[in-house]
């Protein structure tokens, strides 16, 4: 099941970037052999200041056709790892050929695309810097495949 991540904002050098890169890239090891991954990131930018809806608009057509869409909005679902690690499991062995994440810019996402997701995950009831989020969403994609794979990374 390939892995997108279909983002608003262009994230530039630095700490957050150096993060994403090494966990996705962990990610994309780890889980090659469970048939999880690549993971491929979609960024997107409303230059033009169209707010919600003018970013939703570049989003779906991120959204590779057919995918389970799974929007991070602090509304959504609170999962523990191990949680999370099974339903990338059970949506692969669904035969569910991509899953996209979402995060939306500082101000969320756009209420029409929350409602087309399949499912909305929430990282705490705070409110997380949508730049953040990516780095705390590429951490957990590796640990749902070291859990899958039986690594010791997670402990319990």
């Amino acid at each position: 099941m390939r892995v997108h991540l279909c983002v608003v904002g262009r994230l530039r050098a630095g700490p957050e970037r150096d993060l994403i890169d090494d966990y996705l890239k962990r990610f994309d090891r780890t889980g090659r052999g469970m048939a999880l991954g690549p993971v491929t990131v979609h960024e997107v930018e409303d230059r033009k200041g169209g707010g919600m809806a003018a970013e939703a608009d570049l989003l779906r057509r991120a959204l590779p056709s057919g995918a389970k869409i799974c929007v991070l909005d602090e509304r959504g679902r609170v999962m523990s790892s191990p949680e999370f690690s099974d339903t990338l499991a059970r949506l692969r062995d669904e035969g569910a050929p991509d899953l996209a994440f979402v995060i939306g810019g500082a101000d969320g996402i756009d209420p029409a695309l929350r409602a087309q997701a399949d499912m909305a995950l929430s990282f705490g009831a705070m409110v997380w810097p949508h730049m953040l989020v990516r780095v705390m969403l590429a951490e957990q994609l590796y640990r749902a495949a070291s859990i899958l794979a039986g690594s010791p990374y997670h402990r319990v």
